[in-house]
């Protein structure tokens, strides 16, 4: 005779543990939106809040009409603008080309102190917003382009240099063993072996760099680095919200230029 048969075993996604943790998760979360609300309830004042739509529909109406004939007095601005953003361009990426060979793993010279050097440059360059580097720059040189040119340049050291050691890192080692196989030195070996792999992907994060950069270095200006953002500044406090609309315009169509040569030109790297 055979035994008592055993039921089919049931498949379940998750253990009864993980399960548990899984709603002790979700309750947590829960409690910590709850606790977040309650932080910024503590100094909203709910009767601005629900007056900010009629605020904002009269705020409109008083940029609109735009006062176009104020757009001429924005193009050497609007011209300050571009060259901080291509002058700090070119400038973080000369920069990121010796901070990227150093931070990549196949390529430092020392493991043990050079490349968390260059670590630690590229998370500095990376936390801090080009906003803050152009406040403290200011500060050090003086309000105008230089300090506009400096922020934008030490803002994209880490944007670049991280894509650069990453794309170092990723090489074909092959290659670089034929270079080494023919007898070539170090330089050689860079030159020949690494470089050329790198260079396609240096050129396209650069111009990619340089079109975040125009939309970046047109509020730069709010802090007294030069640009467009200083009219910008002036018009906020006149409260000339014509003004405000035409710079605005100005600036949406810099960045859809921008994107627009920055996309073509990755594009023919690439």
């Amino acid at each position: 005779m055979t035994g008592p048969s055993r039921p089919a075993p049931v498949w379940r996604k998750r253990t009864t543990a993980a399960e548990w943790l899984q709603w002790l998760c979700w309750a947590a979360l829960a409690a910590f939106f709850v606790w977040c609300w309650q932080v910024m309830n503590r100094n909203t004042i709910w009767a601005f809040a629900l007056d900010a739509p009629s605020q904002g529909a009269q705020l409109v109406a008083r940029a609109f009409p735009p006062r176009w004939d104020y757009a001429g007095q924005l193009m050497g601005p609007l011209w300050d603008t571009i060259n901080i953003a291509t002058l700090g361009t070119l400038l973080g990426s000369v920069l990121s080309v010796p901070v990227a060979f150093l931070a990549a793993s196949n390529t430092t010279p020392s493991a043990a102190f050079l490349r968390p050097l260059a670590l630690l440059v590229i998370v500095a360059s990376r936390s801090i917003n080009s906003l803050i580097w152009a406040l403290v720059l200011v500060v050090i040189f003086g309000p105008g382009l230089l300090a506009g040119i400096l922020a934008i340049a030490l803002r994209s050291i880490g944007f670049i240099s991280k894509l650069i050691y990453e794309a170092i890192e990723e090489i074909d080692e092959g290659q670089v063993e034929a270079v080494r196989a023919t007898g070539a030195g170090t330089a050689q070996l860079l030159d020949y072996a690494v470089v050329p792999q790198v260079l396609p992907t240096f050129m396209g994060v650069t111009v990619f760099r340089w079109d975040i950069n125009i939309r970046e270095s047109a509020i730069l200006g709010l802090v007294g680095a030069g640009g467009i953002g200083m009219q910008l500044q002036s018009s906020l406090n006149m409260l000339a919200w014509s003004q405000v609309s035409v710079i605005f315009a100005l600036i949406l169509a810099t960045v859809f230029l921008s994107e627009w040569v920055s996309a073509k030109v990755r594009h023919a790297i690439l």
